[in-house]
């Protein structure tokens, strides 16, 4: 699975990636190297944030699900 950022948006988390090196570490980086560094971590982890969203979601729905359920039937 391919996570495709919008060019909009990457340059927002590149910009906000350089912004926390400078503010926390004191050691600023370059735009090239912050765009690296955000590409290799929606590698390795958009997917597992991903799945977890998915599996989030569906248990929420489910709960959702057992609600109505017992809200539409009616004791006979």
């Amino acid at each position: 699975m391919e996570i495709k950022l919008s060019e909009e948006r990457l340059k927002i988390i590149v910009s906000e990636v350089q912004s926390h090196f400078s503010k926390e570490y004191d050691d600023p980086i370059g735009e090239l190297k912050a765009e690296m560094l955000v590409e290799f971590f929606i590698n390795k982890l958009g997917p597992k944030i991903y799945n977890q969203a998915i599996d989030d979601a569906n248990a929420f729905i489910h709960d959702k699900l057992i609600d109505l359920d017992s809200i539409l039937y009616v004791a006979e």
